[in-house]
This record gives C-alpha cells, sequence and structure tokens, in this order.
C-alpha cells in the first residue's frame, strides 16, 4: 500500500509504542473517526466491541470507521468481538432501583413481572430451581450480598447480609452454585454470525465454564468459515479448576478481572492472574490482563498510584495485553487515557527485556514444529547478543511471529505476511510490529524492503543489523532459517 508523506508522518511508529499491547473498547466516548483515529496514535492496538451494549448498526459502523483507520494509516489493527455471554441481570425495577436493607428478606421469583416490593426477577428463567439454602448471591459487582435461607417451588428467599442500592439491569454473580445456562444463548450464536461475516480478528466468549465452551464456539465459526482466533474469558471458579485444558484449547485468554473478583475471594484475584499468564505463555498463548486498569481516569486525567502499580504489574507478570473497557468507552479522556497506559508500558518494558520468557523446553509440545521453535529462539539469542536493530519475522498463519514473542527479545520486531488475516492478529502479539505489504517469499526483495522502510521512519541507518527469521520451502510448516542483514 503506498502512503502519502503526511501520512507516514502521522502513522504509529514502533520507537514509540509499547511492546505491549493496548486494546481499547468502542462506546460513545470514542465513536467517532478522528476520536478512533487519536486512540491508534496514542498506542491502540486492537479496538474491542463489547456486544452486551449498543446497536448492530453502532457495531456495524465502528467496524467500518477501524478498516479505514488501518488502511489511512498503513497499520494493521485487531478487532476483538467481545460476545456478551449467560450474565445473569437483575429484570426491571419498579423506579429504577432498590435499596437492599441489612438483615431484610428478599425473594427472587419466577417471571419476568414484580408483585411485590421485596422481591426481585432475572433474565435466567432456572434461577429459583438452581439456589439452595446456604448459596450467596452477589449483586451490582459485589455491592450488596444476599444469603439464600430457604426455597420453594416458587421462590428463593434470601437475607441480605451486605446492604446497599441496587439498580435495574445490573449484574448477578452466584459465587460456587453450579449453574446448567448454556455457554452461548442464541443472541450470542447471531453476535458470533455476524462478526465472523464482518471479518473480526477475534472472538472472545464469556463465563467460560470448560473446554467444550471453546470448541462449541470454534465449531460455529469453522461452519461459516471465519478465521478469528477464540478467547476465553476466564471469570469463573469452575474455569480455574480446568484452566490447563481451557488454555490448551482456547487460541488466547482474557484474565476477567471484574467478574472474576466477584465469583472467588477477591484477595486471591493476584495471585490467579499470574497463575493465568504463566499458563498461557507456557503453552504459546496470548494473554489479556482486563478490567479497571486506569478505571479513575474515567472523569480525572490522571491515574491513581495503584493503577499504575496495576498495569506495570500485568506486563511484568508476562502478559501480552492490557485491556481499557469504560475508560475509553464512556470515559471522559479516551485518548489521554491510552496514552498513559502506552506512557506506563514504555518505562516498564525498559526494566523487563525477557525476564519472563518461557524456556524452549517449558513451551508445549505441538505448538510450533520443533525446528522453528530452536530456530525462533535462536534469532532472538542472535540479535541480542548483536545488538541488531531489528527482527524480521516472515509468518504465513502468524504462528512462528507469537512463537517469538513468546521469547520476549527487547529487539523491535516486525510481523510480515501474505495474509491481512495474519497481519491484523499480530497486532495482539507482544512486540510484534505488523507491516503491510512487504514481500513474502523473495528474501532479496524482503531485505531491500526493510531496509527503505526502516530508512523512511528513521528507524534503521547504514550498518544496521537486521536479524529475519522465514523459511526456504523445504517444509511448508515450518521456518528453518535465520539471515543477519547488514543495511
Amino acid at each position: 500500500m503506498s502512503s502519502t508523506p503526511a501520512t507516514i508522518a502521522a502513522r504509529p511508529t514502533i520507537r514509540k509504542h509499547a511492546r505491549t499491547k493496548i486494546i481499547s473498547t468502542i462506546g460513545p466516548a470514542c465513536s467517532q473517526p478522528a476520536v478512533l483515529q487519536d486512540l491508534v496514535l496514542a498506542g491502540t492496538d486492537v479496538f474491542r466491541l463489547n456486544m452486551a451494549h449498543g446497536t448492530r448498526d453502532q457495531h456495524d459502523q465502528a467496524v467500518q470507521a477501524v478498516r479505514q483507520i488501518d488502511r489511512q494509516l498503513d497499520h494493521p489493527l485487531g478487532i476483538l468481538v467481545d460476545l456478551a455471554g449467560p450474565k445473569i441481570r437483575l429484570g426491571e425495577l419498579p423506579g429504577g432501583t432498590f435499596e437492599c436493607q441489612p438483615d431484610s428478606k428478599i425473594r427472587f421469583v419466577r417471571g419476568d413481572t414484580i408483585q411485590r416490593p421485596n422481591e426481585l426477577v432475572t433474565n435466567y428463567e432456572r434461577l429459583v430451581d438452581e439456589l439452595d439454602e446456604g448459596d450467596l448471591v452477589v449483586l451490582a459487582d459485589a455491592t450488596v450480598e444476599l444469603v439464600v435461607e430457604s426455597r420453594t417451588q416458587d421462590y428463593a428467599e434470601c437475607r441480605v447480609v451486605q446492604a446497599g442500592r441496587v439498580g435495574s439491569r445490573q449484574g448477578v454473580n452466584l459465587p460456587g452454585v453450579r449453574l446448567s445456562v448454556p455457554a452461548m444463548d442464541h443472541h450470542d450464536r447471531e453476535a458470533a454470525q455476524w462478526a465472523a461475516a464482518r471479518e473480526a480478528d477475534f472472538i472472545s466468549l464469556s463465563f467460560v465454564r470448560s473446554p467444550n465452551d471453546l470448541i462449541e464456539l470454534k465449531q460455529l465459526l469453522n461452519d461459516v468459515g471465519s478465521q478469528a482466533l477464540v478467547i476465553a474469558k476466564i471469570e469463573k471458579a469452575e474455569a480455574l479448576e480446568e484452566l490447563e485444558a481451557i488454555v490448551e484449547v482456547a487460541d488466547g485468554v482474557m484474565v476477567a478481572r471484574g467478574d472474576l473478583g466477584v465469583e472467588i475471594d477477591i484477595a486471591r484475584v493476584p495471585l490467579v492472574q499470574k497463575q493465568i499468564i504463566e499458563a498461557c505463555n507456557r503453552r504459546n498463548k496470548p494473554v489479556i490482563v482486563a478490567t479497571q486498569m486506569l478505571a479513575s481516569m474515567q472523569s480525572t486525567r490522571h491515574p491513581t498510584r495503584a493503577e499504575v502499580t496495576d498495569v506495570a504489574n500485568a506486563i511484568l507478570d508476562g502478559s501480552d495485553a492490557c485491556m481499557l473497557s469504560g475508560e475509553t468507552a464512556v470515559g471522559q479522556y479516551p485518548g489521554e487515557t491510552v496514552r498513559m497506559m502506552n506512557r506506563i508500558a514504555l518505562v516498564t518494558e525498559s526494566e523487563y527485556r525477557g525476564r519472563h520468557a518461557p524456556r524452549p523446553e517449558g513451551l508445549t509440545a505441538g505448538q510450533v514444529h520443533q525446528i522453528t521453535l530452536a530456530v525462533v529462539s535462536g534469532a532472538a539469542r542472535i540479535a541480542t547478543q548483536l545488538d541488531a536493530s531489528l527482527l524480521v519475522v516472515a509468518s504465513r498463519s502468524g504462528a512462528t511471529a507469537l512463537t517469538l514473542s513468546k521469547r520476549r527479545p527487547f529487539t523491535p520486531i516486525i510481523g510480515i505476511s501474505q495474509q491481512q488475516s495474519t497481519l491484523r492478529k499480530m497486532s495482539l502479539y507482544w512486540g510484534i510490529a505488523p507491516v503491510h505489504g512487504a514481500p513474502f517469499q523473495d528474501l532479496a526483495a524482503l531485505k531491500r524492503f526493510v531496509s527503505d522502510w526502516g530508512k523512511k521512519d528513521g528507524f534503521l541507518a547504514d550498518g544496521d543489523s537486521v536479524v529475519i527469521v522465514a523459511g526456504t520451502g523445504v517444509t511448508p510448516d515450518m521456518h528453518n532459517a535465520v539471515e543477519v542483514h547488514e543495511v
């Protein structure tokens, strides 16, 4: 793709952007194309569409805007479609809110209409059947807690143990309660098909409980010819019990700390986050940390010290990406928030330097060809030893680029591919800057392209070393060559 000098000057560069990828959620605060482009220039790599909010027309407009910015900036951008999943929510409340008084009795009743002042209804028809005496019911992100004291055919009566106000359509969590609700309802299936038709790059499934949930979504996507990567959102205690199996089946994982911090003891969340990240890195899977990372910046221009520390620790734990939700979707300062996250990441990464890279022998077999793994590991060491200015990885599917990313070399990396969908997937991989338009099979042409590209952006100069990872074509499913090129 050709670019005008003005576009080249404005587009993101690997010199200014962190290696840790930033996911920004699209919402009313950033729906305009000019604001979305500002978020890209500030450091956004992937845009998230939350299917629990907004209309299809709004989501369609967002997809079109992101793809247009991709073309204008000559910069591959990923789109993550986040399925709502089986989220249990309160029904409509008279007046919109309800005050739960200490030790008062509240009944969950069947149906969708409240008949008495102390009743609540939900969107889950089987709730009354699946609650038992002693179960904890948590409302509105742990603002209010109830305990079930009795259950009849028609209602479950609870006592308020943590008082507070709840509102219509707020969330209901049932820590420790195993529900029969399906992983996807018809709304989720329709949303997944919509995402496939728009060539979404990533589709995340909420409230994953077992590998079978992911297999169902993958089959649906396969049936409609989608190449989207499936991201498992870990936010249920049941998912932690089958974490290794879920990571094995998933294409990537999100540490969804909002509901996770309600479903399990909130004090465990930091350790569970580290456990999930370690499992993903060991199995060569990208991992995202999400929820309240810079939440205070929804209404202020500066984050708290604790939030800055949280973002830095997620990076030091070994996450590939950090996600912004309300901060960009409805916050007052979306651009400032992305710039702050990018700034925190740049400073943190300056001390990172591969600290949490898994050893080659620690990676789970079957992710990539063993020769590819050896070549990629060797290329990372060569680049470090030579103090190379750039690493280049040519990848058809993106698997080799992801493997190199997981080695965490501190040398800047660009990823090239013949497939635009592969380049957009690289937008989620730590340290990989996907580049449009590079020749893929002609090594001599690739070296000329890289030299011209690097000089044009002021990133390379004569005499700089570039390490290139490629394949000779002897075996189509592996990379078996490393070449050191001097500009």
